[in-house]
């Protein structure tokens, strides 16, 4: 009897042991998450009909533009590569390497020192070191590589297009401007257009906040574009309930200026408007705290977007706020565009961050985001991201890897292109959702 007890205070231990552990892993899914809203037989949705060419490439060696070529090949499931222009895809070329530009660009990222001196004094400062150490916490497939490598283009339009998201949402400056830790790239649109239409997928463009950026500086950066890109067959125009066809632009930070001066641009009546000229489309803000609705539909914007991928960090990216956010954009005929990202990671960039972490959890967290996007009957999702590396949302393939003073996070048990496979998916789904709507 003895013997019975001991074994069943054996088993209770380890029973209790193996649900802290879950517990633990599960931690940064926020208990709105509720995997009950998963989609039912989501598991019997088809994989990714072509494969990769899963030729052996050391992962401690820096790709070469030649082995890019030879191991990056990717096809789309479907006749012709079946691919949704409702599904955007959040897409940055501010990445750079000696081999193409002379030196490291953006994998070297300084490590941003927490506004609070005290704070900072407890973690570490300077910045990355590649190619063994990068400033992100997974590494890429194709290595620390150069957004002018035209090989390493090719192969992104591969990935995006093998992921059926048919819009990659280009991160944009003017010229001459570019973010803290980089250099200009508007040089660098004319290949992405190109490289995208090859693929039959469309860009839009994400403006960036830079020095200066205004409701003038906005209106001068759309005519610009417009007038520079709006006849390429790679640039992404929305066709409203309405029949109209206007280009589309989302404007990262937009709560920075405020909603009067964007009414001057945005208002049919506005001092410098855009609306009914050449140069009218269809303009996107970024929503954070809930305040943000209002100020969004006072400055004439045609509806929001969320961005972030960390479930929880502000109003515009909790999941449970996005049903609510519907309904107002509803009913004020705005567009309501949620964010789907497949987990959350910044630390080797932001060291004191650790408590905005999201597990990814093999993809249940991206799962669980995109279910959330669908529930609300959007017309448009967009993922963030393809390769926003240092917080790691990107679905670009990575692989794993270890150095002498680096661990990194890798997508093991499943394949490099795990998260393209379950993009594709959940594209499949949302528009065989949207016929049900419409109907």
């Amino acid at each position: 009897m003895a013997r019975l007890r001991k074994k069943t205070c054996i088993a209770l231990f380890l029973f209790t042991l193996f649900v802290f552990g879950t517990m633990m892993g599960l931690r940064t899914l926020k208990p709105s998450d509720g995997f009950s809203d998963l989609a039912p037989g989501l598991g019997l949705l088809p994989m990714i009909g072509g494969r990769m060419d899963r030729r052996s490439v050391s992962q401690d060696a820096v790709s070469s533009p030649e082995q890019v070529r030879a191991k990056v090949v990717l096809s789309n499931s479907g006749p012709e590569g079946t691919i949704f222009y409702d599904v955007h895809i959040f897409y940055s070329v501010w990445y750079g390497n000696p081999s193409m530009d002379g030196k490291y660009m953006h994998w070297d990222h300084v490590l941003v020192p927490h506004w609070d001196p005290k704070i900072a004094a407890s973690y570490p400062k300077g910045r990355h070191m590649p190619p063994e150490d990068i400033g992100s916490s997974f590494y890429p497939e194709l290595g620390p590589y150069s957004s002018r490598d035209p090989d390493v283009l090719e192969s992104h339009m591969e990935q995006i297009g093998a992921a059926a998201a048919g819009v990659l949402v280009l991160s944009w400056y003017p010229p001459g401007l570019a973010d803290d830790n980089g250099e200009p790239t508007e040089d660098l649109v004319p290949a992405v257009l190109d490289a995208a239409h090859r693929h039959n997928l469309k860009v839009a463009f994400h403006l960036q906040p830079y020095r200066g950026r205004s409701d003038h500086s906005v209106h001068d950066n759309i005519k610009y574009i417009i007038d520079r890109y709006g006849d390429h067959g790679a640039f992404y125009k929305f066709t409203s309930s309405k029949g109209n066809i206007l280009p589309l632009f989302y404007i990262y930070d937009s709560y920075l200026t405020p909603p009067e001066n964007w009414s001057d641009l945005l208002h049919p009546t506005g001092s410098h408007s855009l609306r009914g000229t050449p140069y009218d489309s269809v303009f996107i803000a970024l929503i954070v705290e809930e305040r943000h609705k209002h100020d969004i539909l006072a400055g004439g914007f045609d509806g929001m977007y969320t961005y972030f991928a960390s479930n929880g960090f502000s109003f515009g990216s909790s999941h449970q706020n996005w049903k609510a956010v519907k309904a107002f954009c509803d009913g004020n005929n705005l567009l309501f565009i949620p964010s789907a990202g497949p987990g959350y990671i910044d630390t080797a960039v932001r060291p004191w961050n650790n408590h905005n972490t999201r597990n990814r959890v093999n993809g249940r967290y991206y799962e669980t985001a995109l279910q959330a996007a669908l529930n609300v009957r959007p017309e448009i999702v967009t993922i963030t991201s393809f390769n926003e590396w240092h917080e790691g949302t990107q679905i670009e393939m990575a692989v794993p890897k270890k150095t002498v003073t680096r661990l990194y996070l890798d997508y093991q048990p499943h394949q490099p292109e795990h998260y393209l496979e379950l993009t594709r998916r959940w594209a499949e789904q949302f528009n065989k959702e949207k016929e049900t709507w419409l109907m």
